[in-house]
């Protein structure tokens, strides 16, 4: 959970056994994973065969759960210690101690789902207007989990996009030692790095191997890898090296991205739970790194983790392209983080219908080192505003900037939007 969150489970306390006759459990020669039907079938057991539970289940703002991040600011009568809390749907139950209700759960052969309506954090009671489904199964010491949000809210509000946790995970403290990798070299073998934080409030890093990990003295524990996620946040609480999955020392990992939630979003992501040494979990991780990280954007059924500024879309679903209202000045398009060598990009197209009262785009790119956008760091592109699908060729090499490590592009597709403005954009492309 966020900052103040954990903040209140850690000040408040509230303490949930966890029954063995309100489990279902996946198990294989190795490990053994298990949620709680009472807490929304979130992840409440994981551990090696015939070893200690290694996840902590102290409250229910623990677990291994999803947590989604929307508008307004407040929504509804929140808590008295949460007055501005937001809509906030969480995996296992309420601050007031109301449980998620699962409605259907699985198991077989290899494969555990939970479908589960979650609660409102900060209000008493409150059903999330969505529902999670989670799938989860096992390759050796590995869990592999797909998490799944199915919004149906009322509210068609557009609230734009916030960090969104996925997910929060929480482990014992015996696992006191949170390490990552998150310097300018991913993927070759260069030192790893522990971050000392006794949150709340909560470390951020930016972990460029996707991965981090609490372990013990020994280099035993939990790895959390959310390939091409870069943005973590984590931290300890509590008496280091000490305490069971109900104690209130804890760690707390969580990838996080900002994402825009419509009201009908069907909001999916993968992410893998690691048992084992620090050099298997980062063994792993390297192993399963993005086959390729160059720039590769599909627009036909959602966003590709793009944010938007100074404009407006038409929401989700998608119909076949990004249908974007350009109807305010300065509209940006905003990709996620991602790295790329720049003699490996020289150029991009940029597959879009403009109907525009403009005839220059811009490209933008920001480079390790320099993040953010310059003016300096920008190629212009001419377009035909006719509103009819073409390619468009931007070459980036042109820019005597553009070389090293790139982490992520911007595109303006004018200066000053008008009413009546659009862009259909279906593929922005290395290819």
């Amino acid at each position: 959970m966020k900052t103040s969150l954990c903040a209140l489970f850690l000040i408040l306390g509230f303490v949930t056994p966890l029954h063995a006759d309100n489990m279902k459990y996946l198990e294989n020669a190795h490990i053994r994973v298990g949620v709680d039907l009472d807490k929304g079938g979130a992840i409440a057991y994981l551990s090696v065969k015939g070893g200690e539970n290694l996840i902590n289940v102290h409250d229910k703002g623990r677990y291994v759960q999803a947590s989604y991040y929307s508008g307004p600011t407040p929504f509804g009568k929140p808590h008295p210690d949460w007055k501005n809390w937001v809509w906030n749907p969480i995996g296992a139950g309420d601050v007031y101690g109301n449980m998620a209700k699962v409605i259907e759960s699985s198991v077989k052969e290899n494969e555990l789902y939970v479908k589960t309506i979650p609660m409102q954090w900060a209000l008493n009671n409150v059903p999330g207007d969505c529902t999670f489904e989670t799938w989860i199964t096992l390759e050796k010491s590995v869990v592999k989990v797909r998490n799944r949000l199915n919004n149906a809210r009322t509210d068609h509000t557009d609230y734009g996009a916030r960090d969104q946790e996925l997910p929060a995970v929480y482990t014992i403290g015996k696992l006191h030692r949170l390490i990552t990798y998150d310097g300018k070299e991913p993927f070759t073998s260069q030192p790893v790095r522990e971050i000392k934080n006794s949150g709340p409030p909560w470390a951020g890093w930016k972990a460029t191997e996707h991965w981090a990990a609490f372990v013990d003295s020994k280099d035993f524990g939990v790895g959390v890898l959310h390939e091409g996620v870069y943005s973590f946040i984590g931290g300890f609480h509590g008496l280091p090296g000490k305490g069971g999955s109900q104690d209130d020392a804890t760690g707390y990992i969580a990838p996080v991205r900002q994402e825009m939630l419509d009201h009908n979003i069907v909001y999916t992501y993968t992410l893998d739970l690691i048992v084992g040494n620090l050099k298997e979990i980062r063994d792993y991780a390297n192993s399963h790194r993005p086959q390729t990280t160059k720039p590769d954007y599909r627009f036909r059924a959602n966003r590709q983790h793009w944010l938007r500024a100074n404009c407006s879309d038409s929401g989700f679903p998608f119909a076949g392209y990004w249908h974007i209202v350009l109807d305010k000045d300065d509209p940006q398009l905003t990709s996620p983080e991602q790295w790329w060598s720049a003699g490996e990009v020289p150029q991009l197209s940029v597959r879009a219908a403009f109907h525009t009262h403009e005839t220059q785009a811009k490209v933008f790119f920001s480079v390790l080192g320099r993040e953010g956008f310059a003016e300096e760091r920008t190629v212009n592109f001419t377009v035909i505003p006719d509103g009819r699908f073409r390619t468009y060729i931007v070459d980036l090499a042109s820019s005597p900037h553009y070389r090293g490590i790139i982490t992520g592009i911007r595109l303006d597709p004018e200066d000053k939007g008008s009413p009546g403005d659009y862009l259909d954009l279906l593929y922005i492309s290395w290819r």
